[in-house]
C-alpha cells in the first residue's frame, strides 16, 4: 500500500511526458497513464526481440536443412497470450472508467463556472453574471464546468489539471475540478478550430478564497478599479481581439488596430469609411457588415451579453491611444479626477 502511495504522489510531478499535476485527480490520471505506458513499452520490447531473435536464429544459410514442421498449435501457448493481454486490458478499461467517472460526477457542493469557446477566444461565466476572459479558481473548492460553443467545435483542455473536454455547439458538456496547488497555468484548445486556432490560449489562477472574491468584485465593477483606457487594454487582452488584431502593425488574421481609429479604411467592396466610434462599434456588433480589404469576415460577432456598450467605450479610448490620427486629448482616459468630498 506505501509503495502505490509512493507512486501516486511521484506520479502529480512535473516529467518528460506531463506537466506538473495540481488536481484531485491528477494522480490517478498519471498513474493510468505510466502504467498503459510501461506495458505498451514491456511488450513492445518483448515482442520486437523475439522477432529479432528467431529471425536471426532461423535464417536461411547455406548448408543447412530447413527445420521440420512443427506443431499446428500449442494450447498452453494460446491460452498465456490470449488471457495476460486480456486481464491487463480490463485493468486499464476499469481504471479508466472509474477515473473518467470521478472527473464527470461533480460534489453537490461545486461551484459552477460557464465556459464558452468561440473563434478564437474562451469566456467565462460567473456564479455572479460577470463574465470574463480570465479564468480565476480557489484552491482546495470543487469547480464545476459547463461547456458549450458559439461556432464550431472545440476542446478545453488544461494539462496541469489532466483536464480536456470537447465544446460543442448547441450541447452543453460538463467536467469538474479541484485545484490542489496555487498558480497560474495554460489553458488550451485542443482541437483545430479554424485559422487562429493555436492563439486560442488563456490562463488558470489558482487562488486563496479571499483573493478569489476580492478579483470577482473588483473584475465586475471595472468602472470603479480602472480608467477607460487601462479597462480597453485589458479588454484587447482577454476578449481575444489580440489573437487577430496587432497594435504595432503587424498583419494577422484581421487588420491592426495601429493608427486605425480616425484613419479612411477602404472595404473590400471598394467603399471607403471613416473609422470613427460608429464604424468600431458596428465591427464589433456585426463584424461582417463592412469588411477591410484584404481580409476575410471570420470575425465572430459580439453580443451585448458577451460585451456591453460600457465595454466598447473602453475599447474604443484604447484604439485611440494606439493612433496617431486621434489628435484628442487623452487625459481623461489616462487618468480620472477621484471625487473631491464636501466638508
Amino acid at each position: 500500500m506505501y509503495c502505490m502511495h509512493s507512486l501516486l504522489a511521484e506520479a502529480t510531478n512535473a516529467t518528460f511526458w506531463l506537466p506538473k499535476g495540481v488536481s484531485s485527480v491528477a494522480s490517478d490520471v498519471d498513474w493510468l497513464f505510466y502504467f498503459t505506458y510501461w506495458v505498451t513499452i514491456f511488450f513492445f520490447v518483448l515482442i520486437l526481440g523475439l522477432v529479432v531473435v528467431f529471425a536471426l536464429k532461423y535464417r536461411h544459410r547455406p548448408g543447412h536443412e530447413p527445420c521440420a514442421p512443427g506443431p499446428s498449435h500449442n494450447n498452453a501457448l494460446e491460452v498465456i497470450w490470449t488471457v495476460i493481454p486480456t486481464i491487463l486490458v480490463f485493468a486499464m478499461f476499469y481504471w479508466g472508467v472509474r477515473g473518467y467517472m470521478d472527473m464527470t460526477i461533480a460534489p453537490p457542493d461545486a461551484m459552477e463556472i460557464q465556459v464558452t469557446g468561440k473563434m478564437w477566444t474562451w469566456e467565462f461565466t460567473y456564479p455572479n453574471g460577470h463574465t470574463d476572459s480570465e479564468l480565476h479558481i480557489p484552491v482546495g473548492m470543487p469547480v464545476r464546468f459547463v461547456l458549450n460553443s458559439e461556432d464550431v467545435i472545440h476542446s478545453f483542455a488544461i494539462p496541469a489539471f489532466r483536464l480536456r473536454k470537447d465544446v460543442v455547439p448547441r450541447r452543453y458538456n460538463k467536467l469538474w475540478v479541484q485545484a490542489t496547488e496555487e498558480g497560474t497555468y495554460p489553458v488550451y484548445c485542443d482541437q483545430y478550430c479554424g485559422i487562429s486556432h493555436s492563439r486560442m490560449i488563456s490562463e488558470v489562477k489558482v487562488e486563496p478564497m479571499s483573493s478569489y472574491r476580492a478579483w470577482l468584485v473588483k473584475a465586475s465593477n471595472w468602472e470603479t478599479t480602472m480608467t477607460p483606457l487601462e479597462a480597453g487594454e485589458h479588454f484587447y487582452k482577454t476578449k481575444g481581439c489580440m489573437a487577430c488584431h496587432s497594435v504595432d502593425g503587424t498583419r494577422i488574421i484581421g487588420p491592426s488596430f495601429k493608427d486605425v481609429f480616425g484613419d479612411t479604411v477602404e472595404m473590400n467592396d471598394g467603399s471607403k469609411v471613416l473609422a470613427d466610434e460608429n464604424y468600431v462599434h458596428e465591427s464589433i456588433r456585426e463584424p461582417s457588415a463592412k469588411v477591410v480589404k484584404g481580409f476575410q469576415p471570420v470575425m465572430p460577432p459580439f453580443t451585448k451579453e458577451s460585451l456591453p456598450d460600457k465595454d466598447i467605450n473602453a475599447i474604443i479610448w484604447y484604439l485611440k491611444s494606439k493612433s496617431s490620427h486621434f489628435k484628442g486629448d487623452m487625459g481623461a482616459g489616462k487618468k480620472l479626477a477621484a471625487p473631491v468630498e464636501k466638508k
